[in-house]
Formats: C-alpha cells, sequence, structure tokens
C-alpha cells in the first residue's frame, strides 16, 4: 500500500516562501509520475504542479509560474514545492498524489494516491 505523507505548510506572510515535502513509502515511486494540488474552501482541487517520472517533463499552473519549483528526489523517494512569493491567494490546503504511470496529468482524476494534505495560510 502506498502511502504518501506531506509536510511544511504553515502560516507565512505574504511574500514568504515555504518547501512542503511529500514522502512515499510503500514502494518507491521512482518510475512513477507526481503532482501538487491544492484546495481552498468552497473551491474545487485545482493542479499547482505535476512532473514526470525522471523530472523530464514538468507542468506548473499559470498562477504559480516563476514562484514555485516542484523537485523530485527519487533516491529518497520524496518530492518537494518550493513556494516563494507567496500571496493570499495561495491559501489552502496542499497535497500531493502519485500516477500509476510515468508521465504526468495535471487533472487530480488521473492519479491514484493521495497524501492527507498540508494547510498553507498566507497573511495579508
Amino acid at each position: 500500500q502506498v502511502q504518501l505523507v506531506e509536510s511544511g505548510g504553515g502560516l507565512v506572510q505574504a511574500g514568504g516562501s515555504l518547501r512542503l515535502s511529500c514522502e512515499a513509502s510503500g514502494r518507491s515511486f521512482s518510475s512513477y509520475a507526481m503532482g501538487w494540488f491544492r484546495q481552498a474552501p468552497g473551491k474545487e482541487r485545482d493542479i499547482v504542479a505535476a512532473v514526470s517520472w525522471n523530472g523530464g517533463n514538468a507542468y506548473y499552473a499559470d498562477s504559480v509560474k516563476g514562484r514555485f519549483t516542484l523537485s523530485k528526489d527519487n533516491a529518497k523517494n520524496t518530492a518537494y514545492l518550493q513556494m516563494n512569493s507567496l500571496e493570499p491567494e495561495d491559501t489552502a490546503v496542499y497535497y500531493c498524489a502519485e500516477r500509476r504511470d510515468p508521465s504526468m496529468a495535471n487533472m487530480w482524476g488521473y492519479y491514484d494516491y493521495w497524501g492527507q494534505g498540508t494547510q498553507v495560510t498566507v497573511s495579508s
């Protein structure tokens, strides 16, 4: 059974930075794509970023391009989301997800395993 555990969320002022981590256990995720999603209260779960199994292909939502960076350390079975220049609009619960496929996807329905989520709150 694959388990994904996110960490690194918290409260930060606008303009600040956070780094989220997603550690996978149960099997190696080196051969699979993964993504980060977020869901604000009353809104749908949206893609933030996604990456193929080896990091060769990456996708970022327009709202985070140039501010967020997704990286994948296959040796550590851990993925990261570096978030810089945070804005109040980035406030949400952030989820990491793994897809049982090496190619990335930018819709939540294509992902098979999910973490429990970590809250990110950006104050103005």
